[in-house]
């Protein structure tokens, strides 16, 4: 069976054929690290993680890049004298990959940062102009703007008229349509200096959306397989994204792919209700590899719950997978770790499953069936039937990257709960000093509560601030 992929542009199945026989390129859109990571944002990495892990099993080589948002009007406006903005973005992508890390998500093959590809950025933006798709704000602003009705295609990745796709940027910046975004943003006033580059246009920084356009070509080239990032990001982003990538001569992303989001108690997660689940209050809530089996359980294009009962379900499932592979360990059954699985250490159902557009549900039900079948071996006395199982069932749950016999988790819950949260929670306490020095006693009682509520204690002392985890 082929592999098949749903396509975001198309809205349909279909197989997925690697531009380069043997190989993958993706482009997955990072965080905008201006604040801590939430579940949605692990989420959406352990999907493309999956992703890589069921590609490379298949035999194909992977490069997957995702990018770091390091510079934005948020991270600017969270930025004090004390902690700059580029300081501000450097702590909480720590935080985003001590939270990865804690799920067992690997690190991709190249992580850009946008400050990092800013000439990149400067010459797309060049070549727009000249090719009579982007405009100088003639305001003096240093903006300069895509103009949408340029564009013919505007709209066909989310399949919306040009009209009903305003972003509402001010139009007092000399922004001719309302369907025009932002190239280049011109450095305002009370913005820090470090927060500008020069450029034709005047001191400023990129659009967000010209940031992935130069990245994801930077690193992969003018075409590559797939791009990926959470179905929040199909409008404006990728929308935009598609547009001045064509725009500029560039054949893009071959096929786009959206995960689904994180809702609470039947609402979307967000900010603005407060329902917000931390990286660091659902990696609390359970052992890591069991977050990492809740997480990667449902479908990527499904919308996932997190209710009181999610992760108490999670844990017991995944008791009893871990219940078998002691059975079968003690009865020798089970080989040392160390080879890669693949195709043909797995059951024709799981294969047949991950290869119709990473049916992850169907997979784990593969999985189970599994872990059935050896436990009735194992009441029969059917040994090889049972060893079979058992090495159906680790070859799955190394592809899920849930084997609990794996080094990422073999040091125990406690040891990996302490080590894996150690910077997140260190990262919260560095912004709880610094709003006490603000006097930002708000937000330094906030951060207090966020922690106890997640089990961390903190004692307060004249050396500093200190942590412990409470024990269940």
């Amino acid at each position: 069976m082929n592999q098949r992929i749903y396509d975001t542009q198309t809205q349909a199945l279909g197989d997925f054929t690697p531009m380069v026989p043997g190989e993958v390129s993706m482009y997955v859109c990072g965080p905008t690290v201006q604040s801590a990571p939430h579940a949605g944002h692990l989420r959406s990495a352990l999907v493309y993680d999956q992703f890589r892990s069921w590609f490379e099993a298949t035999g194909l080589r992977v490069t997957l890049v995702r990018n770091v948002t390091d510079i934005d009007d948020k991270t600017l406006a969270g930025a004090t004298a004390d902690e700059p903005w580029w300081a501000l973005a450097y702590r909480v992508e720590r935080e985003f990959n001590a939270a990865y890390s804690a799920l067992g998500i690997r690190p991709p093959t190249y992580e850009p940062r946008a400050t990092g590809s800013i000439p990149e950025m400067q010459e797309l933006i060049s070549l727009l102009i000249e090719r009579g798709h982007a405009y100088p704000a003639a305001d003096g602003s240093g903006d300069v703007w895509f103009d949408t009705g340029s564009w013919a295609s505007y709209g066909e990745l989310t399949h919306q008229r040009p009209e009903d796709m305003a972003e509402g940027e001010a139009p007092s910046r000399g922004k001719r349509s309302a369907a025009d975004f932002a190239l280049w943003k011109g450095r305002k006033p009370g913005e820090p200096e470090s927060a500008a580059w020069s450029s034709p246009w005047g001191a400023g920084r990129p659009g967000w959306h010209i940031e992935c356009s130069a990245m994801s070509t930077k690193y992969l080239g003018p075409t590559f397989d797939i791009h990926g990032g959470g179905r929040d990001l199909r409008f404006p982003h990728h929308e935009n994204e598609l547009a001045q990538s064509r725009a500029a001569g560039l054949e893009f992303a071959r096929t786009w792919v959206h995960n689904g989001l994180v809702s609470v108690a039947g609402q979307k997660m967000s900010k603005s209700i407060g329902n917000t689940v931390s990286a660091l209050d659902l990696l609390s809530s359970a052992r890591p590899v069991v977050v990492r089996y809740f997480l990667g359980s449902a479908h990527y294009r499904s919308t996932i719950e997190i209710g009181p009962a999610s992760l108490e379900e999670a844990t017991a499932s995944f008791a009893r997978i871990e219940a078998f592979l002691e059975r079968a360990e003690r009865a020798g059954l089970l080989a040392p770790g160390g080879a890669k699985p693949g195709l043909d250490d797995l059951p024709a159902a799981f294969v047949a499953a991950m290869n119709d557009d990473f049916a992850v549900p169907q997979a784990i039900a593969s999985l189970h069936e599994a872990v059935t079948s050896g436990n009735q071996a194992f009441d029969t006395g059917a040994t090889e039937a049972a060893a079979r199982a058992a090495h159906e069932v680790t070859s799955m749950l190394d592809i899920l990257g849930i084997n609990p016999r794996a080094e990422q988790w073999s040091g125990g819950a406690d040891a990996t709960g302490e080590t894996t949260l150690a910077a997140l929670i260190d990262s919260l306490l560095v912004e709880r000093k610094q709003a006490r020095g603000a006097k930002d006693f708000a937000r330094a009682d906030q951060i207090r509560d966020t922690l106890a509520a997640a089990g961390v204690q903190i004692e307060d002392s004249p050396n500093g601030s200190f942590w412990t985890l409470e024990k269940a």
